[in-house]
């Protein structure tokens, strides 16, 4: 992504307003973390801190790590886990989107919401169980990416606007 000027002054503007609305200070090191983050999605920590550490060169890592963790209880960035990963981040939040991870190379996409709202899935209860008012259903689709997945496999990829498959 290429970050122009005038788009990083609108979000660093959002960003310092919804801070000092959190009852935060708008700091240089919380705006680069941010600006990290938003110019790498699906960041780990250690990838947002040698991104920060461009600008900031004396920032010690575990200030990236407790301003990542700060950052995302406030509701500014999202991490997500997934399998055999370290934790990562995005700025992408409150939108209920979803996650497809290539089970070869890492490769993470985001998908969009299955149902279009909030939760995207609805529980069939256990028998005997409470139930629970369900806010939120993160959902992680894993497969294969078209650049890893063989193309005599005869898998089936689903693309965002139509349906390929390897059998020909």
């Amino acid at each position: 992504m290429t970050d122009t000027a005038p788009h990083s002054t609108a979000r660093e503007a959002q960003w310092s307003q919804e801070l000092r609305g959190s009852g935060r200070r708008v700091t240089r090191q919380r705006l680069a973390v941010l600006t990290a983050v938003e110019r790498f999605p699906h960041a780990t920590a250690d990838d947002a801190a040698a991104a920060v550490r461009q600008e900031l060169p004396h920032i010690a890592v575990q200030s990236v790590y407790v301003i990542l963790a700060d950052l995302t209880a406030l509701g500014l960035l999202r991490r997500i886990e997934t399998p055999h990963s370290p934790a990562r981040y995005e700025t992408r939040v409150g939108d209920n989107h979803h996650h497809a991870v290539c089970t070869a190379c890492g490769r993470i996409e985001d998908v969009e919401c299955a149902v279009g709202h909030a939760p995207c899935l609805t529980p069939q209860w256990s028998p005997g169980s409470a139930g629970m008012t369900i806010q939120i259903a993160d959902v992680l689709y894993q497969g294969l990416c078209g650049d890893c997945r063989a193309p005599a496999a005869g898998l089936t990829i689903y693309p965002s606007s139509t349906t390929e498959t390897g059998a020909q």
